[in-house]
């Protein structure tokens, strides 16, 4: 939230600086797939004593963005997955994953044209998974409960247990070049991107998990390559032409009955409540043709018994085309049709767990169960536009959105089905800039 609330301020302040001078202006989205290096150390020692080869220095990077400029000042927001190369120990998988998410500001070396040069800083937070678990394959769910412990997981400011979990303090300084490629034939161009920076993590021992320090894992060199949809302001022939980020809170209308009744019948409490869910939206618009990327999070979390800690998690990623159906006097109401992945992940954390370099040794402690696959909603929404200035195309946009996702596949747990859990009606509000 503390990120979000940042986005506003960055975005509302340039408010003053449009509305004194009229000048040039581009928005745009992409996706990145990339590499970063990581220096992994105190685990590599750890596992060179064990007679195990180090894990590799190196890890994937997927991600998205949102940026906005006015005339040379860029502002923007970024969201990144990070996952390490699985690394055998013995029978087990040892493997590492973080988050990030960003907001970024920088200055543009070029002017208007199809190619640009931008120097950017980025501050954000994070989250980071450590595990060594052991696939134990054809396990029934009853079997998995009953002698969950078939690893570790180390955990630091869990998503797991909702996006707003997410924490610490992370930044990145970086070059993006960029060209623009007319291959639409609508308004809106293809950029393809590169950038190449150094993530950082400022604070020593910040990402400390059971007495060994992570902090590697958030920091090294990166090289990114991405594409996206641009919208230069010279192309702005039409008033309804825009692109805007909006950040969604919500609840999704289910719950995980079947998993709840297998965790009774084992002595575990069940998840209550109904899972919520807090993500990003962009969504992109020309001639009432709407086009975008939903991100977001749906968690439920508690106490499963005297020992262990649950989370029941499911990433949701869609990407959408629709229509504008109404627009008049700032309110709009559109139709949206989605298709994406979604997975599902079930955690028992135990409480208390030895500290390195024992607990390479003496492993067994937590326990996970997951799975995946395709998705599909339909989806409606209501929005009303509040323009913050009438010099300028910036506007702040408030919106309802309501929905229901179709999930292709059982999403099995062991041997129980999830697929009932993922099929829901939702409802979902958020509060987004549209410049």
């Amino acid at each position: 939230m503390r990120t979000i609330v940042l986005i506003f301020i960055l975005l509302c302040c340039t408010e003053g600086v449009l509305a004194q001078e009229r000048g040039y202006q581009r928005t745009s989205f992409s996706v990145y797939y990339g590499t970063s290096g990581a220096h992994l150390q105190g685990l590599n020692e750890l596992l060179e004593n064990h007679g195990q080869p180090p894990m590799p220095n190196n890890y994937n990077t997927y991600g998205i963005s949102y940026q906005t400029r006015f005339n040379d000042f860029i502002v923007g927001a970024e969201l990144y997955q990070n996952n390490g190369v699985e690394t055998p120990f013995n029978t087990y998988e040892l493997d590492y994953r973080t988050t990030r998410a960003f907001i970024n500001f920088g200055y543009s070396f070029t002017e208007e044209g199809k190619f640009h040069l931008i120097h950017y800083m980025s501050i954000g937070m994070g989250y980071l998974n450590v595990e060594m678990l052991e696939e134990r394959e054809g396990e029934t769910l009853d079997q998995f409960l009953a002698d969950p412990a078939h690893g570790f997981i180390l955990r630091k400011n869990d998503i797991n247990k909702g996006s707003q979990f997410m924490g610490g303090f992370l930044t990145e300084i970086g070059f993006e070049v960029g060209y623009d490629l007319n291959l639409l034939a609508s308004e809106e161009v293809v950029t393809m991107i590169a950038k190449v920076g150094y993530s950082f993590n400022p604070f020593e021992d910040s990402w400390k998990l059971n007495g060994m320090t992570f902090d590697n894992l958030q920091s090294g060199a990166f090289v990114r390559l991405g594409a996206g949809i641009s919208l230069p302001e010279k192309n702005y022939f039409y008033r309804d032409a825009s692109l805007g980020l909006y950040f969604v809170y919500g609840r999704h209308f289910t719950k995980p009955n079947d998993l709840n009744a297998h965790l009774k019948n084992n002595g575990y409490k069940p998840l209550e409540g109904i899972p919520e869910n807090l993500g990003v939206k962009i969504l992109g618009e020309n001639r009432g043709l709407l086009y975008g990327i939903d991100l977001y999070n749906l968690n439920m979390e508690g106490e499963a018994n005297q020992y262990y800690d649950q989370s029941l998690s499911s990433l949701r990623v869609y990407g959408n085309l629709g229509a504008k159906l109404i627009d008049i006097y700032n309110w709009e109401v559109g139709a949206l049709g989605g298709l994406g992945y979604g997975n599902v992940r079930y955690s028992l954390l135990h409480r208390r767990k030895l500290h390195f370099p024992d607990l390479i040794d003496l492993p067994d402690y937590d326990g996970e169960l997951r799975n995946g696959g395709l998705m599909a909603k339909p989806e409606i929404y209501l929005s009303r536009v509040f323009p913050l200035s009438k010099k300028s195309k910036l506007a702040l946009v408030g919106s309802v959105y309501g929905g229901v996702e179709i999930p292709f596949g059982s999403y099995k747990l062991g041997t129980v089905s999830m697929s009932q859990f993922m099929s829901n009606p939702y409802l979902q509000v958020g509060v987004g800039i549209r410049p």
